[in-house]
């Protein structure tokens, strides 16, 4: 895994990023594959035991199942980098934040909504870059568009400001700055994200993501849900993100 880059950056087009992203697509369809043929299987060896009309009512179970939105992820996350809280902030508020790259690498587009830039300091403007992801499936015939708003807000204690005390571990430092991070697809929720940037007792940053369970999801979801998660620690590293600690579980 490499070190974490004092200077991380979101682009699209870095080659690191682009090939962590195409092994989680790689994995991710794999393992939805290997669901339906399950799914299909199981249909089938139902006709077979019980005759069509039997199986044919199995099956609209299974289907059902798959697509009922039962489930919420939650969790959270403490990333790891040499970059300066400043830095971290402006990167994270911008169209493309480290956390979406599953998302802004696969895009067909990425438009940029807002109109802060990025290269501006932490307080200058208490909004982030809002965005919009489209997708398209079925060889170009639908297509799905992802809202991305994003806000800023800032901490009661710049980096290096004289109240920083150097004994206080990274968790018990006031955050730089906060960053609300929010998805919705077709007007309903799709994720949210709350992001505490702290400055890092030897330097550096330390970054506490929360993944707030705003959306239900079933269980077809859980094979991209499963190679997000095999592919998270990769994605950030390629940005110049350690991944410290992480939790994630899954509720009703």
């Amino acid at each position: 895994m490499p070190s974490p880059s004092a200077t991380p950056a979101t682009d699209p087009d870095a080659p690191n990023v682009r090939s962590v992203v195409g092994r989680y697509r790689r994995a991710e369809r794999a393992a939805s594959w290997t669901l339906a043929l399950i799914a299909v299987g199981a249909f089938l060896a139902a006709v077979a035991a019980l005759s069509f009309w039997p199986g044919a009512a199995v099956g609209a179970v299974l289907l059902v199942a798959l697509r009922v939105p039962l489930f919420r992820r939650r969790g959270s996350t403490r990333l790891r980098t040499d970059a300066t809280p400043e830095a971290v902030v402006r990167e994270f508020a911008t169209a493309t934040p480290p956390i979406l790259a599953f998302q802004w690498v696969v895009a067909d587009e990425v438009r940029r909504d807002g109109a802060t830039d990025p290269t501006d300091s932490v307080g200058e403007d208490a909004s982030g870059a809002d965005a919009t992801y489209e997708f398209s499936y079925l060889f170009g015939l639908k297509t799905v568009e992802l809202d991305l708003a994003v806000d800023v807000a800032e901490g009661d204690l710049l980096a290096g400001d004289s109240g920083t005390d150097e004994s206080e571990s990274a968790s018990d430092r006031p955050p730089v700055a906060t960053v609300d991070i929010e998805g919705t697809a077709g007007g309903e929720p799709w994720g949210s994200y709350a992001v505490a940037v702290r400055e890092a007792p030897d330097g550096g940053s330390v970054v506490d993501v929360e993944l707030r369970p705003t959306r239900r999801f079933g269980l077809r979801r859980l094979p991209q849900g499963w190679a997000a998660e095999r592919y998270y620690a990769e994605a950030l590293a390629a940005q110049g993100y350690e991944t410290v600690e992480r939790t994630v579980s899954v509720t009703r």
